[in-house]
């Protein structure tokens, strides 16, 4: 009779078991659409694992959330070099929002649609039902995931050339000229005869090196915004641009 097995191996095991996957097929075609192929397959495969599909995993261990993390980082790099490569006359002011709205989830969503990827995230039968495959959310952790998987298998030069080819569209939509949001809510409000939009700091918070200011963006009689940002301008900056869309909206 074969003694029993030390119950920390069994519980490895049970946990290995329940691991996700994803078929040879699918790996092959999720590399294909990402334009690499993994040294270590099973980067990829926890860059697509949503923390719904662990079961009884370790959610932090096997699924994509420390990947998304690194990820994250890799890509405001990358797309920071780019800013800084292709747009030498214009100052950290001008490409702040330019990084802004390439980083955001939005974007990185945006990016896994363009190269069809979504229908390779590994989720829970719940998590598919109460329609997470096409979370925004669900959507750009996955992509920053995968970002953060190549860096790890194959360096930054592979992590730069799978943005490029997902951020594509993107890249070639966006606007040759970006005026600050603030500039832009005064033109908006000179054309309507308004007075000049108002910025009340709300709150200050955090250490002298690095704090954080609450500021509300406003014009009389057509609503405010509040956005937050480690300096004033940056925060008076991010209230502008949320004012203009919702006064955008109301028109």
């Amino acid at each position: 009779m074969k003694p029993a097995r030390p119950k920390r191996t069994r519980l490895r095991d049970k946990a290995k078991a329940s691991a996700p996957t994803l078929a040879d097929d699918a790996l092959k075609a999720a590399q294909a659409a990402i334009g690499y192929k993994f040294k270590d397959a099973a980067l990829l495969v926890r860059a697509l694992t949503h923390p719904s599909a662990v079961g009884n995993g370790d959610a932090v261990r096997d699924s994509n959330q420390r990947l998304e993390f690194l990820g994250d980082r890799v890509l405001n790099l990358v797309i920071a070099e780019r800013l800084i490569e292709r747009r030498k006359m214009e100052s950290e002011g001008d490409l702040a929002p330019r990084l802004n709205r390439l980083v955001k989830k939005g974007a990185c969503a945006e990016a896994m649609r363009h190269l069809d990827l979504k229908d390779y995230i590994l989720l829970s039968d719940g998590e598919i039902a109460s329609g997470g495959r096409e979370r925004e959310s669900t959507l750009g952790d996955a992509c920053e995931a995968i970002i953060g998987a190549i860096y790890q298998d194959g360096g930054l030069g592979p992590a730069r050339k799978f943005i490029e080819k997902g951020w594509a569209p993107q890249f070639a939509s966006a606007p040759a000229e970006t005026k600050d949001p603030k500039t832009l809510l005064q033109e908006w409000a000179q054309g309507h005869g308004l007075p000049l939009p108002d910025y009340n700091v709300l709150s200050r918070a955090g250490p002298d090196h690095e704090p954080v200011y609450e500021i509300e963006a406003r014009v009389s009689g057509r609503g405010a915004a509040v956005a937050t940002g480690s300096s004033k301008r940056d925060a008076e900056r991010s209230a502008a641009a949320l004012l203009l869309q919702t006064l955008a909206g109301t028109q």
